[in-house]
């Protein structure tokens, strides 16, 4: 594949696919979880980060939020919490429905500058705002609008912007790079169950490479000014992150 630039030329893309089941998983009752990188007891020199993505858990466990700056807050579909721990932060997620789990995609990024203070905030982003197209939902300082507003992403000290989608089958979406010079893609798909469903489900394509549910994508040689394009090629929408990152 490659990603189309301003001025008509194209740039080679290389994709290489994270699959669902290769990735660290852990079931502590408590906790069901995959780690796309090395976390807790998950360990493998080839997965420790990505750009200045560290995290992508997909979790079925607790989640209610407390912690030492005082919030204390339950979290539901499509709510976006994010936390800077800068220079230190004590917190727990907690689950009050015994009859459900609470399925979230814990995901952490370093910062670009040292000593920040422990900062918190929480936005909503419905399903309505995802559908077939991309949705900003986290953007660095450095091209954040700096509006303080429900639509706007929500601002964050890394050269990382995370995009979220709800892609109907036959649509597709493109992504325009966040900035010119070499970036690093990736994109994971949501599951809908606690394993990747044996036919069927959703499924994205980028290039020729096909993920499903659980599945991720790092692609590599992707510059900018430039888009990459996504097409639903499942048979159920395909919810899925795209994150652009600095190398």
């Amino acid at each position: 594949m490659t990603t189309n630039t301003s001025n008509g030329t194209t740039s080679p893309l290389k994709i290489t696919k994270r699959p669902w089941n290769v990735r660290g998983h852990a079931d502590h009752g408590w906790l069901y979880t995959f780690h796309t990188f090395s976390f807790a007891s998950y360990y493998d020199p080839q997965y420790e980060d990505f750009g200045p993505l560290r995290v992508i858990n997909e979790d079925r466990g607790e989640l209610e939020h407390k912690d030492s700056m005082g919030n204390l807050e339950k979290l539901c579909r499509g709510e976006v919490q994010f936390t800077s721990a800068g220079t230190g932060i004590r917190h727990s997620e907690y689950c009050r429905n015994r009859e459900e789990d609470v399925h979230f995609l814990q995901i952490w990024a370093k910062p670009s500058v040292r000593g920040l203070k422990p900062s918190y905030k929480t936005r909503k982003y419905t399903d309505e705002m995802k559908q077939d197209r991309l949705l900003r939902v986290m953007e660095s300082v450095e091209r954040h609008s700096g509006k303080d507003e429900a639509t706007e992403p929500i601002p964050m000290h890394a050269d990382l912007s995370m995009s979220a989608s709800i892609l109907n089958p036959g649509k597709k979406v493109e992504h325009e790079l966040v900035a010119e010079g070499k970036r690093n893609v990736y994109l994971h798909v949501v599951m809908s169950e606690r394993t990747q469903p044996k036919t069927g489900g959703a499924r994205i394509k980028i290039g020729q490479e096909e993920l499903g549910e659980g599945d991720g994508a790092f692609v590599r040689g992707a510059v900018g000014p430039g888009k990459i394009e996504v097409e639903s090629v499942g048979d159920k929408p395909a919810e899925f992150l795209l994150f652009d990152m600095g190398q």
